[in-house]
């Protein structure tokens, strides 16, 4: 088998699932890799950056890297243009891609969650936020926005044409989602919304992967809810990134199968 050396690059990607995902997704599709995970100081980025490009044959960049990267490419492809960040890049051509688009919407059909004609209400307008926003929309999902920064979500609606809540009203979504960073690291056990709103949405959908269950998810997970958290989204998006890395045509039938597989090997997802 061919072997590659990869890696994911972010602030703090210690704990990271990436390597474990990768080189399971890898050596399934055929192929043999290394996967390292790099945790590198905002502030020594830029000058590290060419060190990444000369020693993998592709990376992952993560929080809060995937504006930074940009300026070392030659070219945004798809999903990356569109969002202006990138979480995929292959050195050899300095092209950046970005999955995460792709792994949110493969998580939603895989859960059986139909995006066309229902209401979102989106918590985050970060990159997370973003990409959902924008997929969303482009499957004729009826789209608000809410950030406790209100430019942040203004600035994602006049992007994608979605709305933008200025207020968190207690309001009727058939779909909730938090893409925000609230119910991890510190804030283990917060919740981003409250009761009194979990309980008029159908279906609750955190992107926090760890702990496997947010607190806004017991709490929707109590009220009857349908409930997703954020691990398929992260493991689709690194199939997604293996198959551009080894240009191969993805198959959301193979990403289904290969992370079923994935939990049965021990892994917690």
């Amino acid at each position: 088998m061919n072997a590659f050396k990869l890696a994911v690059i972010g602030k703090d990607v210690s704990q990271s699932s990436s390597p474990a995902m990768h080189t399971f997704i890898a050596k399934k599709l055929g192929y043999d890799v290394s996967y390292d995970n790099i945790t590198v100081p905002p502030e020594e980025f830029a000058s590290r950056a060419e060190e990444f490009f000369a020693g993998y044959y592709g990376f992952n960049v993560t929080i809060p890297f995937k504006l930074d990267i940009i300026p070392f490419l030659s070219s945004l492809e798809g999903d990356a243009a569109a969002f202006g960040a990138v979480n995929t890049v292959v050195s050899s051509t300095r092209r950046g891609y970005n999955t995460d688009g792709l792994g949110f919407m493969l998580m939603l059909e895989n859960a059986g969650v139909q995006a066309a004609g229902k209401s979102v209400l989106i918590l985050g307008a970060g990159g997370a936020g973003r990409s959902a926003a924008k997929k969303l929309k482009d499957a004729g999902a009826s789209v608000t926005v809410f950030d406790k920064n209100a430019q942040s979500a203004q600035r994602v609606a006049a992007e994608f044409s979605v709305q933008a809540a200025e207020e968190l009203a207690c309001a009727p979504y058939d779909i909730i989602i938090n893409a925000t960073g609230v119910g991890m690291h510190k804030t283990v056990g917060v919740s981003p919304v409250g009761e009194d709103l979990i309980s008029l949405c159908n279906t609750a959908i955190d992107l926090i992967y760890v702990p496997r269950k947010s607190r806004f998810l017991e709490i929707a997970e109590g009220l009857g809810k349908k409930i997703i958290n954020g691990m398929p989204m992260l493991f689709y998006q690194a199939y997604y990134a293996e198959c551009i890395y080894h240009g191969i045509q993805p198959h959301a039938a193979q990403a289904k199968q290969l992370f079923e597989e994935f939990g049965r090997s021990g892994a917690d997802i």
